[in-house]
């Protein structure tokens, strides 16, 4: 007579099999709640109607970096997996030399808080703005593949807002368009509070802040470039719009942080859809 199977051990790949599709099918239902959500054409609509009434000076920008710090607080001194992502403006300082001082201060307010205004719609937090360019960051320890889908489609959303909403009424006044390279990458970052009472400036240090900054300035005009370890948690629909970038010796040399390897960086082209 042939002895029983162990009916717990063959099923433990299958329920392992099990878990992962139904992480991912969650994955998957959650971006079908968040495309619900965030409406690129509302989010279009609302930057014209605030630039229109900001360049006629019937509207002032005002920044606010509170949400990002709020979160940062109850972290600092400890480890956060989050995905980075650098927003940076394109050409801005040929705009300083051929605009009037009071034009470029509007655009540039224009474009970070237009920026930020999309980071918050996806979910994620502003960090700072450095220059013209917009740091942000999206929680990851609960979610690695709805964090990363959720920059990417942020991203996206923020190529859309510049190309949609920005620029047709810059044309009208014959400024300049804008143009936005974005970079970003996932890991875990050092939260640092510069002080010891709550108001006190807080930030992030970490490997894939520096990667993310250098992915950007590598990152051409109307691009969304990202790390491997972001690349390898989007779901296949999305990976097919990236294309692996190769790059020189002396542009980059950043390595996996677990094998040692170069490491990988994908690029996709501003995109209509």
């Amino acid at each position: 007579m042939a002895p029983p199977k162990d009916t717990k051990k063959e099923s433990e790949p299958d329920n392992t099999s099990k878990g992962l599709f139904n992480m991912m099918m969650n994955n998957a239902s959650k971006s079908n709640e968040d495309a619900k959500i965030v409406d690129s054409e509302t989010l279009v609509s609302q930057t014209q109607d605030r630039l229109w009434r900001a360049l006629k000076r019937r509207f002032q920008y005002d920044a606010s970096f509170k949400p990002g710090q709020e979160f940062l607080l109850s972290h600092v001194s400890t480890k956060v997996p989050l995905v980075i992502t650098y927003a940076d403006l394109v050409g801005s300082t040929n705009m300083s030399m051929t605009l009037p001082a009071d034009k470029l201060t509007t655009i540039i307010r224009a474009f970070t808080y237009e920026i930020s205004q999309v980071i918050y719609n996806h979910k994620g937090y502003v960090l700072k703005y450095v220059g013209d360019a917009v740091i942000s960051f999206f929680p990851a320890s609960y979610n690695k593949l709805l964090a990363c889908d959720r920059a990417v489609q942020c991203a996206r959303s923020m190529l859309a807002v510049v190309r949609n909403g920005i620029n047709p009424i810059l044309n009208q006044y014959d400024y300049p368009e804008l143009n936005v390279k974005i970079g970003m990458d996932e890991g875990e970052n050092v939260i640092v509070q510069y002080g010891h009472d709550r108001s006190s400036q807080i930030d992030i240090l970490g490997y894939c802040m520096n990667i993310a900054a250098k992915i950007t300035s590598l990152t051409g005009p109307n691009m969304i470039s990202i790390g491997q370890d972001v690349y390898k948690m989007l779901h296949p629909s999305i990976k097919s719009k990236f294309n692996e970038v190769k790059f020189s010796s002396d542009e980059w040399r950043y390595t996996d942080r677990q094998t040692g390897q170069l490491y990988k960086v994908y690029s996709m082209s501003d995109v209509r859809s």
